[in-house]
Formats: structure tokens, sequence, C-alpha cells
């Protein structure tokens, strides 16, 4: 589907995903944030931004989230990567790694999740594998999809869908003005709170070998 009519054309029956209470999640963050702080900045309805952000037309806090360390990693770190042709691998700049942090999260309450993880799933929101395919300027039409998803949906306290860069492994993203007060607590991973750093390349470096990517650090 590439997206050409509006959302708010359709009638749509989501398949929920609940995730109990007491469930793990990981992300990647700058470490002079808390892991489990929302982003609270919109971005514009038409440029910028990622696939389920808040935006100035719905302005929703959000925090995207990963069901495991490695997938949290690809998720941040492997978009738009190319493999070089000379040693097969990822190279991931150190930029991307530097003042950042690997979190686990684990979370307070049940939380009621729109699902895209399947076709059938899909297909429940009239949608296909567009809405998580699509990349850059179509980025426009897939926040708004998830802004009639909510819409429709007013129960749901955010999205979760089979991650690209780490299948079959799920991403998520959480709505903060539906998930209550505190809906997240940390739980403090020490060899990662630092990427970095020597020991946190390390870390990561060991996470993502078996998808044949690693960080080119300054000090080789």
């Amino acid at each position: 589907m590439a997206g050409n009519i509006s959302p708010d054309a359709y009638v749509m029956r989501p398949n929920m995903y609940v995730v109990p209470a007491g469930t793990e999640w990981w992300r990647v963050h700058n470490k002079a944030r808390s892991a489990e702080q929302f982003n609270p900045v919109s971005v514009d309805a038409h440029f910028g931004g990622n696939r389920f952000d808040g935006t100035s037309y719905d302005p929703y806090p959000y925090l995207y989230l990963a069901s495991d360390p490695v997938t949290a990693l690809a998720e941040s770190l492997l978009r738009s990567l190319d493999f070089d042709t000379e040693l097969g691998m990822r190279l991931i700049p150190y930029a991307a790694v530097a003042r950042k942090s690997l979190s686990m999260v684990r979370t307070r309450f049940d939380q009621r999740l729109i699902s895209l993880i399947s076709e059938e799933d899909l297909a429940a929101v009239c949608q296909d594998s567009w809405l998580l395919e699509a990349e850059g300027d179509r980025y426009a039409k897939t926040r708004r999809w998830a802004s009639e998803m909510r819409a429709q949906t007013p129960d749901a306290v955010g999205l979760v869908w089979q991650s690209r860069r780490c299948r079959p492994r799920l991403a998520s993203v959480l709505f903060h003005d539906r998930c209550g007060n505190d809906p997240l607590t940390t739980v403090p991973v020490p060899d990662y709170q630092d990427l970095g750093s020597p020991q946190g390349v390390a870390a990561v470096n060991r996470l993502l070998a078996p998808l044949r990517a690693a960080i080119v650090t300054p000090w080789h």
C-alpha cells in the first residue's frame, strides 16, 4: 500500500498485544537522560522525525523500546548502513555511541499496545508492510497513520511491531499521554551505561557480532 488514502477513511479493528507488568524492554538513549524519560518534542507533521513520533497535530511524548539489547542497538545504530565490501561488516561511526547508554526498563503496569506484528495485524488496521518499511520523507504518512490508530483505539498506550533490523524480535513505541504516571522503572546494567568507553564499545561489539556490525573507534 502506497499510503495514498487518508487513514481516517477506514474503520480499523486493531488486534491488541498485552505487555504484562514486569516485562523487560531495552533502549539506547543519551546518558544525560534517564532511561524511562519520554521525548517531549513534537516533530513537524511533514519533515524530519521518526516513524511514529508525536507531531504538532497530535503532540504526544513518545518512547521507543526493543525486546532485547541486540534489537535496541540494531534499531538505533544500523539504520541505512551498508556492508563494507572489503570487510563484509557494517561499520558504525564512533559518534553514534559517544554519550549514549543502553538501558533496561521494566513495565510497572499491564500495557495494551496495538499489534502490528503479523500480516493479519497490519490488515486489521487496513495496512500492509508499507507501514513498517517506509522511510525518510514517507514518515509523514506513517506518523499520520499512528495518529489515526490512536484516535480509533483510545485505550491503546502504544504500538508494537517486528523490528526491521533484527527480525523477528520486537520494537515498540509508548504514548506518554496514555501510560499514566511513571509507567517504567530503570534496571541498572553497569556494562552498558557508557557505550562510548572502551568497555562499552567492547560490549556493543560483542552483542552486534552476529549481525556483522562493529563500532569504528578513534583509538584504533
